[in-house]
């Protein structure tokens, strides 16, 4: 099967979509919590992880820069039209975290951190044709135009982002108005997944509809 047809797939879009939005999201968390100047684990100095982690958190401003690197790398995702440069981001950062929990011999971490490679590894693949333009040097090329995600997906990623950002704020209790902003917020997430799958759905049937 060529790229083309896998590039054009309808099953395949909406696996790519939502991949964006899982490992967006997978930075949010981690990424908020450095930014926010909290340390990111608790485990003792004595042992060589938690040496490096308050390392890490002692160097101050990197620390925040790096948070901050995180959640802007998701946030790009999350948007879907701008996933290819957030896929670079996601990359520069997640190679580092890569090695370093392999490195460390992070019980299990690793596994999790080589998924999200292969998972970023898997976007960038699938948006390469992007790139051709920067990795040609002084040639005139033509490059593939294929369907990029529409304005339902695209408006969702910016409601998604704006309700897990809020989920994933460190320090934050789910206590009396808290406490209801936060159901308020996966409410939101779960009406706009069901909505805009419906949409998709509805759309596919007129065009089938109109395919007889």
């Amino acid at each position: 099967m060529t790229f083309e047809k896998l590039r054009t797939n309808r099953l395949n879009q909406w696996v790519m979509i939502h991949l964006r939005y899982l490992i967006g999201f997978a930075f949010f968390p981690s990424g908020l919590t450095k930014l926010m100047g909290n340390r990111f684990t608790a485990l003792s100095t004595d042992t060589p992880i938690g040496y490096f982690f308050e390392a890490m958190y002692q160097t101050g401003f990197y620390w925040n820069f790096l948070g901050l690197s995180q959640v802007v790398a998701g946030i790009l995702l999350m948007t879907q039209r701008f996933a290819l440069p957030g896929a670079l981001m996601f990359l520069a950062i997640l190679s580092n975290i890569w090695i370093i929990t392999i490195s460390l011999s992070f019980t299990g971490t690793w596994i999790i951190t080589s998924l999200m490679m292969m998972a970023v590894i898997i976007l960038l693949i699938w948006d390469h044709h992007k790139l051709f333009p920067i990795l040609g040097y002084n040639q005139t090329m033509v490059v593939k135009a294929y369907p990029d995600p529409g304005r339902s997906w695209i408006n969702a990623g910016l409601i998604y982002t704006v309700c897990l950002l809020f989920l994933s704020f460190p320090g934050s209790v789910s206590q009396g108005v808290e406490r209801w902003i936060s159901r308020g917020c996966v409410m939101i997430i779960v009406l706009t997944l069901v909505f805009t799958h419906y949409k998709v759905y509805k759309n596919r049937s007129v065009l089938l509809k109109n395919q007889a």
